[in-house]
């Protein structure tokens, strides 16, 4: 694809970095011809750079999409990591493992992974940033060393990565699906079948923006769950996931008419339990560097553990 060397490996270090290239063989969009050269960036930070005028095609600005063509130049600038606009707090943290490229931390309930509107602190960032200071500007600015998320009031497992390598090889084991996602949830109501795979399209929900649906034409998406134990109110399942959609595992258990206990968004408010009934219990990935397979696994914090109790001495008098 190109006649240069192949080129160093990016955000190892805190300098700014240039490269220059010349195609060879052309027909590709712009961002993927740049994905193609092992530098260590995922293609969205391609995009972002292409959009933000790091990337110049023969001396002028383009597009992610546009088509390069043979004998074309192209030079690339991905500048130093840009100093937050974050302010690191010691919010306590349960780590799980850490090492020099990744953090696994057991999210409580309650606390948003990055800032946002209307909660610009108080966020796991602002937390990692405390105990993990070189984290700061791996894979963007307000989500440094996030690969993946849970929801604010989703507990469990999460791993951040501490550099850009891992965030590269952790972002594409998620989109390879090599990264096992297990959760515990409570369903409303007794399932019709014992275990099951739910394959049903997810979108934005035309009829209110701020909710995700089950919509004809969404992303694919597939959860696997097994009833673990009926109760008489709720069904307990293990979940894992196929594909990674935003609120996936509560979307779809509504839309099989068993919302998750305690979810007041897609079913409703339970008087035992605060939120959803949800929790990412194991997390399973292969080490960035070291390419052996990781494998963590966490109990119900107490809330989830007293609701369930709950659930179970009701069952039991019924």
């Amino acid at each position: 694809m190109t006649d240069a060397a192949k080129p160093p490996i990016v955000g190892e270090g805190r300098r700014e970095f240039r490269r220059e290239f010349k195609v060879s063989e052309g027909n590709l969009r712009l961002d993927q011809f740049l994905a193609n050269q092992s530098m260590q960036l995922t293609r969205s930070r391609l995009h972002a750079l292409i959009s933000e005028g790091q990337v110049r095609l023969n001396g002028s600005l383009a597009k992610p999409s546009q088509k390069v063509r043979s004998g074309d130049n192209i030079s690339l600038v991905v500048p130093p990591p840009r100093e937050l606009d974050l302010t690191p707090e010691p919010i306590p943290l349960a780590v799980v493992y850490q090492d020099s490229q990744l953090i696994v931390i057991n999210k409580p309930a309650g606390l948003s992974v990055h800032p946002g509107p209307g909660h610009p602190s108080g966020t796991l960032v602002n937390a990692l940033l405390a105990c993990c200071p070189d984290i700061q500007g791996i894979g963007g600015a307000l989500r440094p060393g996030i690969v993946h998320r849970l929801d604010k009031d989703t507990s469990g497992l999460m791993m951040v990565a501490k550099t850009d390598r891992a965030h590269l090889h952790l972002s594409e084991q998620i989109k390879s699906r090599l990264v096992t996602k297990g959760y515990t949830a409570l369903a409303s109501g007794a399932m019709k079948s014992q275990e099951g795979v739910i394959d049903a399209p997810i979108a934005r929900d035309p009829r209110n923006r701020k909710k995700m649906a089950v919509v004809d034409g969404g992303k694919e998406s597939r959860t696997r769950y097994r009833v673990v134990k009926q109760f008489d109110a709720g069904s307990l399942l293990e979940i894992y996931l196929e594909s990674g959609r935003t609120h996936q595992i509560r979307v779809h258990l509504a839309h099989l008419g068993h919302p998750l206990v305690g979810d007041s968004v897609y079913g409703k408010r339970s008087p035992v339990l605060g939120r959803q009934f949800l929790h990412a219990h194991h997390l399973s990935f292969e080490h960035p560097v070291g390419g052996e397979r990781l494998d963590f696994r966490t109990d119900l914090p107490e809330d989830l553990d007293l609701a369930l109790s709950i659930y179970r001495d009701f069952s039991r008098q019924s």
